[in-house]
């Protein structure tokens, strides 16, 4: 029996519901579509993790992780974090977020790092307060147009 809420692997059998998961229309411009993740974690084999987010058996969120990074593309900054955070619609303000990055934690924890690195939207309907309740810490960098936090794990 699995417990509740808990994270599968996107399969076959799983890969329609993955892709036809939707944020509220009004935050479709702060995050990828599910469908895009998929298509960067293909090209990014070994650094992309991605994960539904289920609870029972209902898919509510995705999450896309990556691990050991080159931040800065000189070969002196590793990051392991959470790239995706998609929770569905309707779904929204349950806990599967904060559910989803603590799962990222523990899965960079296992794999030796102390820390998570996220980037966010900054603005309106973004989803930077809920990233600054959970811990994460804007570290003055941005990635593209997104704002870099990092959280450390203790």
């Amino acid at each position: 029996m699995l417990v509740s809420p808990h994270l599968q692997e996107i399969t076959p059998d799983n890969f329609e519901t993955a892709i036809d998961l939707r944020v509220r229309p009004d935050q479709e411009h702060a995050v990828a579509p599910v469908v895009k993740s998929l298509a960067e974690a293909y090209v990014h084999p070994g650094i992309a993790w991605p994960r539904l987010i289920c609870d029972g058996d209902e898919a509510v969120g995705f999450l896309m992780a990556f691990f050991d990074i080159d931040w800065t593309g000189d070969g002196t900054d590793f990051r392991s974090g959470l790239w995706r955070l998609n929770i569905a619609a309707g779904r929204q303000g349950r806990g599967y977020g904060r559910f989803a990055v603590r799962s990222v934690a523990a899965e960079i924890r296992q794999r030796g790092g102390t820390r998570l690195t996220t980037t966010w939207h900054p603005g309106e309907n973004g989803p930077g307060a809920f990233y600054r309740t959970l811990g994460f810490r804007p570290t003055g960098e941005t990635s593209g147009d997104q704002t870099v936090g990092t959280l450390e794990l203790d």
